[in-house]
């Protein structure tokens, strides 16, 4: 993990005093509530529909087990006890005093952790492939590039005050585990004809009122001009994106007007300026950062010893077998596992975690995963060290912790915004949906014979719950007044991603666990073997599952 250095570590301590003396007016009276506004949005700090709500960055979804267990630590004093890990790998506390939250950032800042940047129209938390580092398909770690770009990006005068907020993802895998062409930047990495290490560099992505896939911008960039390119992209999009209409104001907006070939040309103008210039990356601040994300820093773990309870055969566990088949993947190294530790448990809000969950994660990370932990996109909380001959024993330990519910990629992994029920932008609540549906699903054997199917929920059409790239989308809106809930199928994220289409008109909450029935029985009943439902969704189309739906409530 990277490291503060001393200039790091009074930048933020310096901002948390900062933070303080604008809190301090504020409260006396001094500074008005418009005046104060951007001040706490640009330290994560939200006025939400029952209490303020704080959001904390975690740079490219990487912790420590020390770093958790300050998260835990300020859950359990200075919340009510629990944290909600979001779309956006970061994680938000909804029960905060408002007058102590300096005294929450200056706890974060003892752990190198803070609120800067987490909302306002300024450069947000650069996200990544939660497996980073450690997967197999990888061509280049990203997480040094991630650093890179959050050192460059954070408390830039140029960029914190840019049309709209800005969401850039790096991903270094051959499968796109980052979701990077729905990001206003996304970049992939690639080798060019002579093995150089470059990006392939998408732009317009997004989801919210306006959903738009991104559009290959530029097919190979050389890696030293990372910060040349992007810098370009964001002076391009400062002079000539929309400020006049905040819906209209992100850059995919502007993507559309100019034409991917006119916003080309203009990036590449700008890009001549800049071009070779002081932003450069030479050779050594590669080897400076990829220092910190090391191979060495976890010992190799020996492939034949034998599990930690050779009594017991785990292999004729159903339980741990099922785990195994759907919160375990592969480890660049054959003797090593990467570990999912599901936040989609039956009755818990998807992506909470209590405070004594975050101290038992810590615990493990630090028994089974050198300390560190990841936040995926899907708001699950990932161990990316495992030693193969730990897993029985780290299973019993997640198993402990509520946290082993083997349905990663099944239906009830489902991913959900707070909604309503804390979220004062929303249009309908998202958690007693989201509880339904997976009460209604609470069958394993149903869940491993549907396979793979991504269900994502989202309260309103700022859609932080992602509902326009799960397979079955479900968007909450209002309709006079009441909560009703739009339903879409069809989209996907990754290398083909897409957005989900509309299947018809809007649900009253109740109907929707019935829908989904029956979207599913269409999709069973049509399968081919070992045919997924995204699959048949793209072969037989809308209309079989319109029919099926509307058909019956008629």
């Amino acid at each position: 993990m990277y490291r503060y250095n001393p200039t790091d570590q009074q930048l933020v301590d310096d901002r948390v005093a900062q933070f303080r003396d604008q809190m301090g007016r504020f409260l006396g009276g001094r500074l008005s509530e418009d005046e104060f506004r951007p001040l706490r949005l640009q330290n994560g700090l939200y006025v939400q529909r029952h209490a303020p709500m704080l959001r904390v960055a975690i740079p490219y979804g990487t912790l420590s087990c020390v770093q958790l267990r300050k998260l835990a630590d300020i859950a359990r004093r200075y919340d009510r006890g629990y944290g909600h890990f979001t779309t956006r790998c970061n994680i938000q506390f909804n029960w905060v005093r408002l007058e102590e939250v300096p005294d929450i950032l200056a706890e974060l800042a003892t752990v190198q952790m803070h609120a800067i940047q987490t909302s306002g129209n300024c450069i947000r938390n650069i996200t990544t492939d939660p497996f980073a580092g450690v997967a197999a398909d990888e061509l280049v770690d990203p997480r040094p590039y991630c650093e890179i770009v959050r050192q460059w990006s954070t408390l830039a005068p140029e960029f914190m005050f840019l049309p709209r907020k800005f969401k850039i993802a790096i991903s270094g895998g051959a499968e796109d585990r980052a979701a990077v062409r729905v990001h206003d930047i996304g970049a992939r990495a690639r080798r060019d004809a002579d093995g150089r290490i470059g990006f392939e560099i998408h732009v317009g992505g997004g989801l919210g009122r306006t959903p738009m896939v991104g559009r290959l911008l530029k097919d190979f960039l050389p890696r030293e001009e990372l910060l040349n390119y992007f810098e370009a992209i964001l002076r391009v999009y400062n002079r000539h994106g929309r400020r006049d209409n905040k819906y209209k104001a992100r850059i995919k907006i502007l993507v559309k007007d100019l034409s991917l070939e006119g916003f080309a040309r203009e990036v590449e103008d700008e890009w001549a300026w800049t071009r070779g210039g002081p932003a450069t990356l030479s050779e050594e601040t590669f080897r400076h950062m990829e220092a910190f994300f090391a191979r060495h820093d976890t010992a190799p773990a020996p492939a034949d010893e034998p599990a930690d309870d050779p009594g017991h055969d785990l292999a004729h566990d159903l339980a741990f077998s099922r785990w195994q088949a759907r919160n375990v993947s592969a480890h660049r190294s054959a003797s090593r596992a990467v570990v999912t530790l599901s936040l989609k448990k039956t009755g818990v809000p998807p992506g909470d975690a209590t405070a004594e969950q975050m101290d038992g994660i810590a615990e493990l990370a630090e028994r089974y995963s050198a300390g560190e932990i990841r936040v995926s996109h899907e708001q699950n909380l990932v161990l990316p060290h495992v030693a193969r001959r730990d897993l029985p024993a780290l299973w019993r330990g997640a198993r402990a912790l509520g946290l082993a519910t083997p349905n990663i990629g099944l239906l009830t992994d489902l991913v959900c915004c707070p909604g309503g029920d804390f979220c004062s932008l929303a249009n309908a609540r998202s958690i007693p949906v989201a509880a339904a549906i997976q009460q209604r699903f609470d069958d394993l054997d149903y869940l491993f014979d549907l396979g793979p199917l991504e269900l994502n929920l989202s309260g309103c059409v700022n859609a932080c719950g992602h509902h326009h790239i799960g397979h079955i989308g479900i968007l909450g809106v209002d309709k006079n007044n009441e909560e009703w809930y739009q339903v879409t199928i069809g989209g996907q994220e990754g290398e083909g991603a897409a957005l989900g289409r509309v299947i018809g008109p809007a649900f009253a909450a109740g109907q929707i666990p019935d829908v989904i029935q029956q979207l599913l029985e269409v999709y069973v009943s049509a399968r081919a073997e070992g045919e997924h439902f995204i699959e048949v969704v793209e072969r037989i189309g809308l209309a079989p599952f319109k029919a099926r739906v509307y058909g019956a409530a008629a």
